[in-house]
């Protein structure tokens, strides 16, 4: 290998990286051995790891890494490319020999990739046993990985014995191996170490590197431009790649057969291919090798939302699905505890998932099923998902596979997961309504969990409300017709909005009113939580309610208005909205200053002394009209926050077309009505009212006058009763 070309090579690898949209993420770095004489495991779905990964690996171990790939790659320019980067050909006729003496002197690591080929289908495991599919049929993983290190601590061994026993036939070794420093190889030990890479998401077609390998190759097949097309489309469109090592394998103690020693300790001479006596029970013990690193790859795999999207389609056992359904499943999928069940996740299933049943704002579902619909695999009729089941479950051609189908793919990837399957096998085939319950009763459950965790944490004795304050308000009604979701404000908790909450629940609606994240606490839990969070909590709210109700209306008072009239405009099944003095303008000044104080604050972070930190104002007073209630300070941040939400919302208010009624009174101290009034032209529905009283207060849900505006509510919900 050409050092030079190889650090040169990374430096146009290293652009190449940069140029690309492919986000590398490693994981499991205290597991690779701080010396060489190792061989990477890894598992095989595209041909540009044999380059990526080891300039990936060579800068976390600084240690040059080798790699092995496919004969047919070594045509043309690549050839010589290959060449200069440690790159070798599987037919290179010193291949073993080559491996064996650079993982004797440590000079290098392996990456080797333990199927022999590219796994194409991603289908891995057959009647619990792993396979290597290919054009032809399949075949058992290859053990030659286990091999290799096998020989490697051998001959460390037998030089170990041979230099005190024989010296002649272990200086004809050092002459064979070409060693240079015999008693250095003594420190190592031969190791293999388990990777696993998951790519997401997996998409192909044309792009610039298979267009690049048109011009570098000397009449590539099309198989090879398939393979380009496939990998090239995932590095250049922004594909996670999460590489994951596993702990090594020490490979000393599966020498410790009396056959295997006896061979060790042989004085007469043993050439390199030599058949031996222990050869069988060499390949055994590389049987049991290879099943325990096949076993830790695979375990390793990354989880990501298109396997749980493709296996619940494919598990289903029926062949039209309401596509509401399908996003419940995967939800309920979305909540398992991987982490007990040792499942690695990708980081977009480590946050809140509750989107997926109300807006879908992080295209999960919309990106799976774009793809399945393009490739054929389903179809749509309004919101009924039709399975081309043949499709679905057929394998195509084999190096057709990741183009034509795959979902196929990804839901081939996570088969070795067999808690994982057993659990989405489950959801599955779980009835609807039961599915519905259990997510209605995990949903409320969370509520009160999160709150009481939060309580908890964050409790400020003296300035912390009693905890039925902060608590989220279930009222169950008559009839599951109607529900009503009713957010309370800023700084606020859930018993802001209870007179009304009980008002309505006595004309028989279901009522539901969640606790905002930062809510119903203290102070200090507010100021660490962003709009995005408020979010959430009124989306699980919706989520609960709708899963219940025939019909759900979303109302809210305050910056609760504001969060109702946001839910309307993403969620299209919104019965109705009604908003209460929605603060997209205020009467306080001093809001004014915030960005300026937030970006202070900011800078005081940055600078990270204690007279820094005293510098901070991250907090101003409050003088709330109802102090059982409500916080005595008020974050900055907070206020920062509730900016942004309705910077958001105020764009999305054109998307608004159902009934909808705004509430504000002239005489609000703290909302100003024009930015009201502002709300309710932007508002796209034909059907909208604007009721304006006068109280002079602030909160109009509470106190005199407050029963008239709970009429009003219930005479807007009750249109929906005819």
């Amino acid at each position: 290998m050409n050092r030079y070309a190889y650090l040169t090579t990374g430096l146009a690898i290293k652009t190449f990286s940069a140029l690309s949209k492919a986000k590398v993420n490693i994981y499991g770095k205290e597991n690779i051995p701080n010396y060489g004489g190792g061989i990477f495991a890894i598992n095989h779905f595209t041909r540009l790891e044999t380059i990526l990964l080891p300039y990936y690996l060579y800068h976390v171990h600084n240690i040059p890494v080798w790699s092995l790939a496919d004969s047919n790659l070594f045509k043309g320019s690549l050839a010589s490319f290959f060449d200069n980067v440690g790159v070798v050909s599987t037919k290179h006729p010193d291949r073993d020999l080559l491996i064996v003496k650079s993982l004797l002197t440590g000079e290098a690591v392996w990456v080797i990739f333990p199927e022999g080929r590219m796994v194409k289908s991603k289908k891995i495991l057959e009647k619990g046993n792993f396979i290597v599919p290919y054009a032809g049929g399949k075949h058992r993983p290859h053990t030659g990985i286990a091999t290799l290190a096998l020989r490697t601590e051998f001959y460390r061994e037998r030089f170990r014995y041979l230099l005190k026993e024989n010296k002649d036939e272990a200086l004809r070794l050092i002459d064979l191996f070409k060693i240079d420093n015999i008693e250095s190889m003594f420190s190592l030990n031969t190791y293999i170490v388990p990777v696993n890479i998951t790519y997401y998401p997996i998409r192909a077609k044309e792009n610039m590197i298979s267009n690049l390998a048109m011009r570098l190759m000397e009449d590539p097949s099309p198989r090879v431009i398939e393979e380009l097309m496939a990998e090239g489309t995932m590095l250049l469109s922004g594909v996670d790649m999460d590489v994951r090592f596993g702990k090594p394998m020490a490979i000393r103690n599966y020498l410790k057969h009396p056959v295997i020693l006896n061979d060790i300790k042989a004085l007469h001479k043993i050439d390199f291919d030599d058949p031996i006596p222990s050869k069988e029970a060499m390949r055994t013990a590389a049987g049991k090798i290879m099943e325990k690193y096949m076993a830790n790859i695979y375990s390793m795999t990354t989880v990501n939302h298109d396997h749980l999207f493709a296996s619940i389609l494919r598990m289903i056992p029926f062949k039209k699905i309401d596509k509401n359904d399908l996003k419940l499943r995967v939800y309920m999928a979305s909540c398992l505890d991987f982490k007990k069940m040792g499942i690695n996740t990708h980081k977009s299933l480590n946050k809140s998932q509750i989107n997926l049943l109300t807006d879908d704002r992080t295209n999960k579902y919309r990106d799976f099923i774009s793809v399945a619909l393009e490739k054929g695999l389903v179809k749509k009729k309004g919101n009924i998902i039709i399975k081309d089941k043949l499709k679905i479950l057929s394998a195509f051609g084999f190096h057709r596979m990741r183009i034509e189908n795959p979902i196929a793919v990804m839901a081939n990837e996570i088969e070795p997961l067999a808690p994982l399957q057993n659990a989405l096998r489950l959801i599955s085939w779980m009835p609807s309504f039961w599915l519905k319950r259990k997510i209605v009763h995990k949903l409320i459950k969370k509520g009160m969990d999160d709150f009481d965790h939060d309580y908890n944490k964050f409790y400020i004795n003296g300035e912390s409300k009693e905890k039925e304050v902060g608590r989220p308000i279930l009222l169950h009604g008559k009839t599951n017709k109607i529900g009503i979701l009713l957010i309370h404000g800023y700084m606020a908790a859930p018993l802001e909005v209870k007179e009304l909450a009980t008002y309505l629940w006595k004309k028989g609606f279901w009522v539901y009113a969640p606790r905002l994240s930062g809510h119903g606490t203290s102070p200090d839990d507010l100021a660490q939580k962003s709009y995005i969070d408020w979010i959430n909590s009124v989306d699980e709210g919706y989520a609960i309610l709708s899963n219940i109700c025939n019909n759900v209306v979303v109302g809210g008072f305050s910056t609760g208005a504001g969060l109702a009239l946001d839910l309307a405009a993403r969620v299209k099944n919104v019965a109705s909205v009604f908003a209460v003095s929605p603060p997209l303008k205020l009467h306080n000044k001093g809001s004014k200053l915030v960005p300026a104080v937030d970006i202070w604050n900011k800078l005081m972070d940055m600078i990270q002394t204690d007279s820094a930190k005293r510098k901070k104002k991250e907090f101003i007073a409050n003088h709330p009209e109802n102090p059982h209630i409500n916080y005595f300070r008020n974050p900055i941040s907070g206020i920062r926050e509730l900016e942004r939400l309705m910077s958001s919302m105020e764009d999305k208010l054109y998307l608004i077309r159902i009934p909808a009624l705004i509430i504000q009174s002239s005489s609000d101290p703290v909302v100003d009505p024009r930015g009201t009034e502002k709300i309710f032209k932007l508002i796209g529905s034909k059907d909208k009212e604007y009721i304006l009283v006068n109280i002079k207060r602030h909160g109009i849900l509470l106190g005199e006058g407050s029963e008239r505006i709970y009429r009003v509510i219930y005479d807007f919900i009750s249109k929906l009763r005819r």
